[in-house]
């Protein structure tokens, strides 16, 4: 979990998130860490390399093989460091409690790395160094383990976990942010050779303990190691660049490569000296910033991914390969993830394209609602648009505890939003959750006083993890039963998760990595905050979330696909959704240009684009659909500014909005008129063979009026429900064998639906409602086989399976079972039509056997 940069909150703050408490107390950390000497040789165990098998870990087909078969893993994060030796076991004892089947921890360089500099991993100095015992101890125990030896992995630790030293002694890779301003935070320059000397000694005494302690078929170990944590996330929150002497000579090589003689074109500092051309990029004009905005964080995915290399090679010289690599992606806050894809765009080419790579997410959302459902679910798509097709998705850092980051009894997350947060991550093909953090602990005094006000190694007073299901004194917290239920069930599930792939309705939504190239902006330049202004209010999820928000709750099961891959074939997307401002690059414009003319169909949401990401006037999209933008429109006090619906939408009410782009049209038919002029800001306009639906107002989530839009481009949600409240949504997947799981969510509070489900008119479940509760999810089995048994469909969710037999939890007063074959349960009201059996229970729990 990373560190933020707003000032510290104070004890009475209330209503707080994990990343809002903890990152105002990080701000400070950046200061202080612990072993303040010079460094020396590491001392680490040696491994037995030379009979070591490779670690049967491996993935494809978005799925993640363990010994020979697909897996699901359900983790949970345990730092070592902050407990002592004696309570390992307890702690391990609890994650078995609750059901987990490997344990996560960080490997902090910070807590190894002793006061006179040198390294220790086997306890020689204090006994919570001994990592190969805790590793061993976890082996003992029959859990895997996940590894995250950073070198930075902040777990609001001092320094992010790197020592102090490393800056101290290395001056050069601490650069400064614009304008020669002090850096902020406890970044450094990943690529300065001083610094990866550095990392290159720390890797060389940990890897080896964990290169010993690879799981192998038959001996439980370590399946994956996580390179570095949430890698750039320092810059991008405090907007400080980190531009040392080194960065700025490599992009400026990059600048020459990537552009050559039109340099010149771009910037005016082209053909300058060297200096000259760091002083103009460390204090840009207004008439570039915004192209420098764009091209330091195009150039920056670059450097990071050949960080990444470094790691990944120094982690094979200790010993580490035949497992996966994983790469933790930052970005949610505030119990939303609006600015989640800043991370994925920053580290996409770190994993994608990059074998034996997977990414995974990092996320505090607190409860899952109407009001951020649409976050997790984008989180998945987005992350999943940018992967590989082999690569499944993961989830690093999920947050399980009770949201009470700051212990001020001022938060707290309901029960049911693991259970149901859990339950999305698994219809949208997560392989891999982590409950962070699973268990706390305590922050050690660090070898030597350097009063910083506390002397311990982390920045949250002595106790840490207040928020956790197993609290730092190691008893069961608020959320522990939460978790428990959460983790069984999967584990209950995971024969039938572990093949399961999302399936999809004809509609996709756009994904614009380059619309989140925002990290680093140039403050008070005036065409850099233009495009921030205009793309944070629309990129991704369309103005309010309205257009990702209806898609979810109107029906659809859609996935991402990324814009910047390629063309898009309407073969393969017939219908394509694009949530976009006034900035979107030449080259996409062309695209969607050349996908509506081949017989695509788009919807568009937010404004028709006009320019390109540098802030220069590009009009092909605008061209194509035949729409000349005037002027744009704002609510403003005592002006209620509002569109009336025409044509096809016709006979929906008036509706109050906060900005209309307002449009000259050639062709097509206008949909949406502001009010008072009578000028169009919706149209439904024919392109070559294709057609678009533009809204070019942030107009509301009105499911007749978004889903009405998808109906007049042919796309209709296959899988349908019969609940009259929003909230209700439902999701399937289709393992190996053609089985199919459907995923049903309500998350409404307390309004609980019986609903019919129909797929293409058809019903599903025989016709039976199921009944779903508010604030829950419920995984049901359509022509799955278990335990024997070829289960047609079940009203009622699998709660374990046997030889021959399959245990149920009812969701409703009565379940309905319908088995092709012979079975029985004891108690049910049995009939047979057609070699099938049907078993109406009504039990809480019960079994079904074969025969």
């Amino acid at each position: 979990m990373p560190s933020g940069l707003p000032p510290a909150v104070s004890p009475g703050t209330t209503g707080t998130r994990r990343r809002t408490v903890l990152a105002g107390l990080t701000a400070a950390s950046a200061t202080f860490a612990a072993g303040a000497g010079t460094a020396t040789e590491a001392v680490a165990a040696e491994p037995d390399t030379g009979s070591r098998p490779e670690a049967d870990v491996t993935f494809g087909d978005k799925q993640l093989w363990i010994d020979g078969a697909p897996t699901v893993v359900m983790a949970g994060e345990i730092h070592y460091f902050r407990l002592k030796r004696a309570d390992w076991q307890s702690r391990l004892d609890r994650a078995k409690e609750a059901g987990l089947d490997t344990i996560a921890t960080y490997i902090p360089w910070m807590w190894h790395e002793t006061g006179d500099g040198s390294l220790d991993v086997t306890g020689r100095t204090r006994p919570e160094r001994d990592l190969g015992a805790f590793l061993d101890l976890c082996r003992d125990n029959d859990f895997k383990v996940i590894a995250r030896p950073g070198p930075f992995t902040m777990a609001e630790l001092k320094g992010e976990g790197v020592p102090l030293r490393v800056g101290k002694d290395h001056p050069e890779i601490v650069g400064t942010g614009w304008d020669g301003a002090e850096a902020t935070t406890a970044a450094l320059d990943y690529l300065a050779p001083a610094y990866l000397k550095e990392v290159e000694r720390w890797y060389a005494a940990v890897m080896p303990v964990l290169a010993e302690r690879l799981h192998r078929k038959g001996r439980p170990g370590v399946i994956a190691c996580q390179l570095d944590n949430e890698i750039g996330m320092l810059a991008w929150v405090s907007n400080g660049p980190n531009l040392t002497t080194g960065l700025l000579a490599d992009f400026n090589d990059w600048l020459d490569a990537t552009y050559g003689d039109g340099l010149k074109d771009r910037y005016p500092f082209a053909g300058a000296s060297a200096d000259e051309r760091d002083k103009a990029i460390r204090a840009p004009k207004d008439a570039y910033a915004a192209a420098l905005m764009h091209d330091l964080g195009t150039f920056m995915r670059g450097r990071f991914a050949r960080y990444v290399d470094e790691l990944k090679r120094y982690a094979h010289d200790g010993g580490v390969s035949g497992i996966p690599f994983l790469i933790n992606i930052h970005g949610t806050g505030g119990g939303t993830a609006e600015n989640f894809p800043i991370g994925i765009s920053q580290l996409m080419e770190t994993y994608a394209g990059r074998p034996g790579m997977i990414a995974g997410a990092d996320f505090y959302l607190g409860d899952l609602d109407l009001h951020n459902v649409t976050d997790l679910y984008l989180i998945n798509a987005f992350m999943d648009a940018v992967a590989d097709d082999d690569q499944p998705l993961s989830a690093l850092e999920f947050d399980a505890g009770h949201a009470d980051y700051g212990n001020t009894l001022s938060d707290q997350s309901d029960a049911e939003s693991t259970w149901l947060k859990t339950r999305l991550c698994l219809a949208q093909g997560n392989k891999m959750l982590n409950y962070y953090l699973f268990a706390g602990g305590f922050n050690p005094k660090l070898d030597e006083p350097t009063g910083d006000g506390n002397d311990r190694i982390g920045i949250t007073g002595e106790r840490h993890g207040f928020a956790a299901p197993v609290d730092p004194e190691g008893r069961r917290g608020v959320s522990f039963e939460p978790a428990r239920r959460s983790a069984r069930s999967v584990r209950a599930l995971a024969s039938l998760l572990a093949t399961a792939r999302p399936e999809y309705d004809d509609v996709a939504l756009a994904f614009v990595p380059d619309h989140y190239l925002t990290e680093y902006h140039p403050p008070g330049r005036d065409k850099a905050d233009a495009v921030l202004a205009d793309v944070q209010s629309t990129r991704g999820y369309g103005p309010g979330g309205a257009l990702t928000r209806a898609m979810l709750l109107g029906g659809f099961r859609y996935r991402s696909i990324n814009l910047q891959a390629g063309d898009v074939d309407p073969q393969d997307v017939p219908v394509l959704a694009l949530a976009t401002g006034e900035y979107l690059a030449a080259a996409l414009q062309k695209r969607l240009v050349r996908y509506l003319e081949a017989g695509g169909k788009l919807l568009l949401s937010g404004k028709v684009p006009g320019k390109d990401m540098a802030g220069d006037t590009c009009t092909f999209l605008q061209e194509a659909l035949g729409l000349k933008p005037e002027k744009t429109m704002t609510d403003a006090d005592r002006f209620w500014l509002s569109v009336s619906a025409h044509g096809w939408a016709e006979g929906i009410a008036e509706i109050r909005v906060g900005k209309a782009q307002l449009c000259a049209s050639s062709r097509g038919t206008t949909i949406l008129r502001e009010l008072t002029t009578g000028k169009g800001c919706g149209f439904d306009i024919p392109v070559g063979e294709g057609r678009a639906v533009v809204v070019a107002t942030d107009y509301r989530c009105d499911l007749d009026f978004w889903l009405g839009a998808f109906r007049e481009l042919g796309a209709t949600p296959a899988v349908r429900h019969s609940a009259t409240r929003p909230g209700v949504f439902l999701l399937t997947t289709r393992d190996a064998d053609g089985g199919r799981l459907l995923h049903a969510f309500n998350v409404t509070s307390g309004y609980a639906e019986n609903v019919a489900v129909t797929e293409k008119g058809k019903a599903l479940f025989g016709g039976e409602r199921l009944h779903i509760p508010g604030r829950s999810a419920a995984i049901l089995p359509l022509g799955v086989t278990a335990g024997g048994l070829r289960l047609a469909y079940a009203t009622a969710e699998i709660t374990g399976v046997g030889d021959g037999q399959v245990t149920f939890r009812a969701l409703g007063d009565e379940a309905v079972v319908a088995v092709d074959g012979p079975a029985r349960c004891e108690g049910a009201k049995s009939s047979s039509e057609g070699g099938r059996t049907l078993l109406r229970v009504k039990r809480s729990e019960f079994t079904v056997r074969k025969g």
